[in-house]
């Protein structure tokens, strides 16, 4: 096994990570606008592996970036990676917080990272139940993030809270109940209220759909879509299905080996993709 600092950084492919200077999709980006996040060169290596090499690219508000590939692609380290919940082994991840200030997230203090996730970040897990406190009641679960921006009036935070169950279409009346009295697509419809409950600008989602059945899935698409354009919000979403993906993003970043291979349009790389790798699961998904 070597070192990490013995093992090479290889040049990537050509086409193999998006541009870092401006959004390959013309409805984001400008000139004179700052992205919201910048990912330059990122790389983790686990012993002689790695998990995710010499990533970069630029993610714009309002903009929405799928990571795609099949299990063990590095697609998580990736998003934990950008998500400040991972450190990388080389590379940067830079965020421009709501008073305009630029941060570099693996370098700031821990307690401004404990910040922006309550505040101007929210992460969406695959397992509800990671995202959710599930000893206290649907309605402390968004309170809580309330609470956290600094709302404190209880009559307030419950209306605001029995609001957005609403709009995730959870009877109000469960309110008081326990997240593990819920289905798994209530819970996960939950999750996505205490997340979005706060304004966020920028949400990272970890397979949001995955393990739910398929009818489950598509009216949580539907929400999420919703959800996302109503609030103007920065996304980038890990999925390995292509029809998420393609129904959510509007880029798209494909990644084998801890390499992003491809990267593009969601239209333009699933209806033509260039790398065989690309080829392979967009043509998988149409033998199914």
């Amino acid at each position: 096994m070597h070192n990490i600092q013995d093992v090479p950084q290889p040049a990537p492919a050509d086409n193999a990570s998006p541009s870092s200077v401006t959004s390959v999709n013309p409805e984001f980006g400008s000139a004179e606008e700052q992205p919201l996040l910048s990912v330059a060169g990122l790389s983790k290596y686990y012993g002689d592996r790695a998990g995710c090499l010499n990533v970069s690219f630029d993610l714009y508000p309002g903009e929405i970036i799928g990571i795609v590939g099949e299990s063990g692609s590095g697609k998580s380290t990736l998003l934990n990676c950008i998500s400040g919940r991972l450190s990388p082994t080389y590379g940067t991840v830079t965020y421009q917080q709501q008073s305009k200030e630029r941060c570099d997230i693996h370098a700031a203090p821990e307690h401004l990272r404990r910040m922006l996730m309550r505040t101007e970040w929210g992460y969406v897990h695959q397992n509800p139940r990671d995202g959710l406190r599930n000893n206290v009641s649907a309605g402390a679960n968004i309170g809580e993030r309330l609470m956290g921006v600094g709302m404190r009036h209880y009559g307030n935070i419950r209306s605001k809270a029995s609001s957005w169950l609403e709009r995730v279409e959870i009877m109000q009346e469960r309110m008081d109940d326990l997240p593990r009295t819920f289905s798994g697509g209530m819970q996960q419809r939950l999750q996505i209220a205490r997340n979005l409950v706060s304004n966020p600008r920028l949400i990272f989602m970890d397979e949001p759909t995955g393990g739910l059945d398929v009818s489950v899935q598509a009216r949580l698409l539907d929400l999420l879509r919703e959800l996302v354009a109503d609030m103007g919000l920065a996304v980038v979403i890990v999925t390995h299905d292509l029809a998420v993906a393609r129904i959510l993003a509007h880029r798209l970043m494909v990644m084998k080996g801890g390499v992003v291979v491809e990267s593009g349009l969601t239209d333009q790389v699933l209806d033509d993709p260039h790398h065989e790798y690309t080829q392979l699961l967009v043509s998988s998904i149409l033998q199914v």
